[in-house]
């Protein structure tokens, strides 16, 4: 069972949703009103577009899942483990989310298919970094598995069965942080259009670059000798 959650999972995952809901509310209020930070909406499109042989829809929803699928790979190539760990290379997944974040706004304000590919990529990134901590799920860019296992939780726990209480706490955490980050995401869309995406792009950048700094002089003290008695 998952006994504890330290407090920086905590942070961390209510963090990473809430950014994952304010970027999926711009793709849907933006010029191409589609899911961005998941592929179960976007491969049905990609099927519709091949069932009518649309090439120019064809190509479109294939390169956006194809961008998801390539920042996954990044991720999975840096961090190498798909356990959460504090001290894994997450300050450089972080940090890349941001740039393609930055790197996508204008592209989206100017109607450019090319800002949802980025987008879509710093979103891969942002879910393969995270995927479990001591056996929990942890995505953070979709809440479908989310309320699929809160409803089996719950339903066991009707049934009279032993639940692991801490589980459902974490499928609560991510799922109403992303609720919430479409909510801020839809009000600064309302205020700044496009722009808002520029919100969750400095979030990353800074948490991180921080995480960045915090795991380099962390690995410096691990390794330095022992001072002699």
């Amino acid at each position: 069972m998952l006994r504890q959650l330290p407090r920086w999972a905590w942070i961390g995952g209510g963090l990473l949703a809430l950014v994952a809901g304010c970027i999926n509310s711009v793709g849907y209020l933006c010029f191409r009103h589609q899911p961005i930070t998941h592929l179960t909406g976007t491969s049905t499109e990609l099927g519709l577009a091949v069932a009518h042989l649309d090439l120019g829809e064809i190509a479109h929803w294939g390169l956006a899942i194809l961008s998801f699928l390539g920042g996954a790979v990044a991720s999975g190539f840096i961090v190498q483990q798909r356990t959460l760990q504090l001290g894994r290379r997450y300050g450089a997944v972080l940090m890349m989310e941001s740039l393609l974040l930055f790197a996508a706004t204008p592209l989206i304000a100017a109607h450019h298919d090319l800002g949802i590919y980025l987008a879509s990529a710093a979103c891969g990134l942002q879910n393969a970094m995270v995927s479990t901590y001591s056996g929990a799920t942890f995505r953070t860019t979709h809440v479908s598995g989310i309320f699929t296992d809160l409803g089996i939780y719950l339903g066991q726990r009707l049934r009279g069965l032993e639940v692991d209480t801490l589980r459902i706490h974490v499928c609560v955490l991510v799922a109403s942080h992303f609720i919430v980050g479409a909510v801020l995401g839809t009000l600064g869309f309302a205020r700044m259009g496009e722009r808002v995406l520029l919100i969750p792009a400095t979030l990353t950048g800074v948490v991180g670059l921080g995480y960045a700094v915090y795991r380099h002089y962390a690995m410096m003290r691990d390794d330095s000798p022992s001072r002699p008695n």
